[in-house]
């Protein structure tokens, strides 16, 4: 497995913190791989059998087959594993940050802004949206603050990113800027040059990070909602060396003048708002983009490029991990969305990209986690003005 990259801000482990985040790891991959493939033999051999000789014909869609699953003890059973391990991943990450939060703090203001630029707003309103849930079980979501100059949320979200995704994003949780660069951009627009850049809802900047490198002549900004966040974020880009202006802004209205950018991008955004807001997101990049300007936003698959078992499977995170918008972004028509915007509709496109660019495997790397990274990939949309 690709080892996370050990960055001055990143919260270091002790042996017994080290242990519980492994422990989570193994328990976690052994209900991913061993455990959830029982749901679709029982589904397949059993439920969806019984279904067909009633209705003649098979379940339509997710809800269908929620129906049938939805009390059968096995299914239950690893839902509960599921959201247990969950739960355990956040206390060890939390506890591993809590305890050297104070030198964390110092350590950011060490950092400075000797490269890029950190804008927090005294008056900022968090979207009742992000207040009202605890997006993904993280404890407080992605805007809390406990502590003057508190930089805990991102902290525990740069190594919770990691050890969740045992390593899938690579070394530098990456992979999504990485690819989105490497083969769709680089690969698509060869040519495409841009001077002024945003990445939307940048959390600590993981994927905002890769454009410093892919285009140095670029201005880089990034925004999200979260003081801590940005806070950590700035200070990580700072220890990495990488030139980025930080601010805390809504998505939705951004302070930046109109025709700002040439390049908008987002990375996981739109399935942690809701649809209006999705909208708005829209309009503001039509608004932010100068002329040629084009905007790409990366997510994972919609519900209407899976098969209605897989969909079901993929809405446990609306159902059972706080995730309330998750499965309405996955209904959308999105390129609907962003010809009402006012892109033509001949400049949107929705193709999958390849992920695995952000990891770093050796030649002789057979790991079940490399091979699984390298047939995985990213769906992402795309639109020029």
């Amino acid at each position: 497995m690709t080892q996370q990259y050990k960055h001055s801000m990143l919260p270091e482990t002790n042996h017994d913190e080290l242990a519980r985040q492994n422990f989570f790891q193994s328990l976690s991959n052994h209900v991913f791989r061993q455990i959830a493939p029982g749901n679709k033999v029982i589904y397949e051999t059993v439920l969806k059998p019984k279904f067909e000789q009633q209705y003649q014909r098979s379940p339509k869609d997710r809800h269908e087959v929620r129906r049938l699953m939805q009390d059968q003890p096995y299914y239950r059973w690893y839902g509960a594993l599921k959201r247990t391990t969950q739960e355990m991943m956040w206390e060890s990450v939390i506890s591993s940050v809590e305890r050297q939060l104070p030198e964390l703090i110092e350590r950011a203001k060490e950092q400075g802004s000797k490269l890029g630029t950190l804008t927090l707003d005294p008056n900022f309103q968090t979207p009742k949206y992000q207040k009202a849930v605890d997006i993904h079980c993280m404890p407080g979501g992605y805007h809390d603050e406990s502590i003057l100059d508190d930089v805990s949320v991102g902290a525990i979200y740069d190594r919770f990113a990691y050890i969740y995704g045992q390593g899938w994003l690579g070394s530098l949780n990456d992979d999504m800027g990485q690819s989105a660069i490497q083969n769709y951009l680089k690969q698509q627009h060869p040519n495409f040059q841009p001077t002024k850049i945003l990445d939307l809802g940048c959390s600590v900047g993981h994927s905002t990070l890769p454009y410093v490198d892919a285009y140095p002549e670029a201005e880089i900004y990034a925004i999200d909602i979260g003081a801590s966040m940005l806070r950590y974020g700035h200070a990580r880009a700072e220890a990495l060396g990488k030139k980025v202006h930080f601010s805390q802004q809504n998505a939705e209205k951004t302070n930046f003048p109109d025709r700002s950018f040439n390049l908008i991008v987002s990375h996981i955004l739109l399935h942690e708002i809701p649809v209006p807001a999705i909208r708005n997101v829209m309009r503001e990049c039509y608004r932010l983009l100068a002329p040629g300007g084009m905007m790409i936003h990366v997510e994972g698959s919609l519900f209407r490029h899976m098969d209605a078992y897989r969909a079901f499977m993929y809405d446990w995170e609306t159902a059972n991990n706080n995730e309330p918008f998750w499965s309405a972004m996955r209904d959308l028509d999105l390129t609907a969305v962003v010809s009402q915007a006012g892109f033509a509709a001949e400049n949107i496109i929705e193709t999958f990209i390849p992920g695995g660019s952000g990891m770093q495997k050796s030649s002789n790397d057979n790991s079940p986690n490399s091979k699984l990274n390298m047939g995985m990939r990213w769906f992402l949309l795309a639109a020029t003005k």
